[in-house]
């Protein structure tokens, strides 16, 4: 396995890896970090592009695919926040943000941004490692059962294949994030129960329970007609929340 520092102005300069392994953008302004992150994910077995800046990132998403991006939040010009909440509506790809604030509002605003999991500074390799592997697990569609019929749940205009986990409302699929194809899939599989916080806290990796209430925010935008006041996903008061489909 050979490595290659950071990918220039031109077309982009990969670290080489398996063919099968997974293709990480790593972005973050700091030269040092950025390379010590290449190097490290590189003798992982992963295929890691770099990005300097948000700019350079969006460069390299015109012609790229990843399955995970990495992104460092306090960067010069477009921060990590801004640049993921903007790609956060067509971008398919897992996100975790580094950040070196690490309070509980700074991994609040990442959520709401988009990102599926927050990491601060410093962290141990290890850990960064973990946290990459949990959510490209998340990310994996699990298959379906082979003799298991279709399954279908209504919300109104919008239905939820059980078996696939997918969310759709007519043709159109809407996306979910991994985290929150995650918690679709214990709402689903206890339609019309109350789900305590604690149980959708162990499909998160921040143990965060106002986390929680942010992601139940954000799959009521894409299930609701009105989210503010919900039909389908509704909050039990001292439970948690329940999925009531037609």
């Amino acid at each position: 396995m050979s490595v290659v520092e950071e990918a220039g102005s031109g077309a982009p300069e990969l670290l080489a890896a398996e063919e099968a392994a997974c293709h990480l953008l790593v972005v973050d302004d700091d030269d040092g970090i950025r390379k010590l992150l290449a190097r490290y994910l590189a003798r992982e077995g992963f295929l890691v592009t770099s990005a300097r800046d948000a700019a350079h990132a969006r460069r390299l998403l015109e012609g790229l695919s990843f399955d995970l991006l990495i992104v460092d939040v306090m960067m010069p010009g477009e921060d990590g926040l801004s640049l993921v909440s903007s790609l956060r509506p067509t971008l398919e790809s897992p996100v975790l943000l580094l950040t070196a604030r690490g309070e509980a509002e700074d991994r609040i605003a990442g959520l709401e941004a988009g990102a599926d999991d927050y990491l601060a500074k410093p962290f141990e390799p290890r850990e960064l490692l973990l946290r990459i592997n949990a959510i490209l697990r998340r990310a994996r569609p699990a298959p379906a059962p082979e003799a298991a019929p279709p399954r279908t749940l209504m919300l109104g205009e919008v239905r939820y294949d059980v078996n696939r986990g997918e969310l759709w409302r007519g043709d159109e699929p809407i996306r979910l994030t991994t985290t929150e194809a995650a918690l679709m899939k214990v709402f689903a599989a206890r339609p019309h129960e109350p789900v305590d916080r604690g149980t959708l806290l162990g499909e998160m990796d921040d143990a965060q329970e106002r986390a929680v209430d942010v992601q139940v925010t954000r799959l009521r935008r894409k299930i609701e007609a009105d989210p503010k006041n919900p039909r389908y996903l509704q909050t039990v008061r001292g439970a948690g929340y329940m999925l009531t489909p037609d």
